[in-house]
């Protein structure tokens, strides 16, 4: 099972697998401003009790966290020493967050962290090549236990070949969503699949994109059947779908 924790809302694009970013098209559609950060009603969601004194999340949940803002966001630093207290007085739980912003990972860990946290879970996303060869080699040295690469939105041919190793539990892989949406061609999608299997890396493919290039051809995919329409693609490689 799994929940989903936003302690914070909104983000800055970074890099160019922002500009069409979900977090901005949702807000817009609720007449929101995506660039507003501020922090959410749920911010202590991982603490809460029922009546009856047990955790609101029970123990052993995966918890998708800060998936509509980057965990590292620098504006929200304030925010994030209460985050990891909350997270490490749940060590019961396991926690996965992704981030455009590995290389401030060093300086917001938390003083005990050590070699890293044992259920934390941290996935450095990488969208093309430049993003690959700049965030990759930075994201392995530093002290993180349970590492993924996010290959989303995927916007081109990505050779991760030199970063593969048992280092690297997962890499997963989606185009982008949104009526703007790039194409992902299933081509590279197979080239990243193919590259895994040879150093025997686990593989995933979550996600079409809403526009998806396949023999030639562009299929346009509603939202609500990308994550299905990908697993059925049934080229997943060494995991267990959570």
């Amino acid at each position: 099972m799994s929940v989903t924790w936003n302690p914070w809302h909104g983000c800055r694009r970074v890099s160019e697998g922002c500009r069409h970013c979900y977090v901005y098209r949702q807000d817009a559609a609720r007449q929101r401003d995506g660039g507003q950060i501020a922090r959410t009603a749920a911010y202590d969601l991982p603490v809460r009790r029922s009546r009856d004194g047990r955790w609101k999340i029970p123990a052993r949940e995966m918890v998708f966290t800060c998936f509509t803002s980057d965990f590292l966001l620098p504006e929200a630093d304030a925010w994030r020493v209460q985050a990891w207290d909350m997270m490490r007085l749940r060590h019961d739980l396991r926690f996965m967050f992704f981030t455009k912003r590995i290389e401030r990972l060093a300086e917001c860990l938390p003083d005990d962290w050590g070699a890293g946290w044992e259920h934390v879970t941290i996935g450095c996303t990488v969208e093309n090549q430049r993003m690959a060869d700049s965030r990759l080699p930075l994201f392995l040295r530093l002290p993180v236990r349970h590492r993924v690469v996010v290959c989303a939105p995927l916007l081109g041919p990505l050779d991760l070949g030199s970063y593969l190793s048992a280092a690297i539990e997962e890499v997963t892989v989606g185009g982008e969503s949104g009526p703007e949406a790039r194409v992902c061609d299933y081509d590279w999608v197979l080239a990243l699949h193919d590259q895994c299997v040879a150093q025997g890396v686990p593989f995933c493919f979550h996600q079409t994109g809403a526009r998806l290039l396949k023999e030639g051809r562009i299929f346009r995919i509603p939202r609500r059947e990308q994550h299905d329409q990908a697993r059925r693609a049934g080229i997943d490689f060494g995991i267990e779908h959570r």
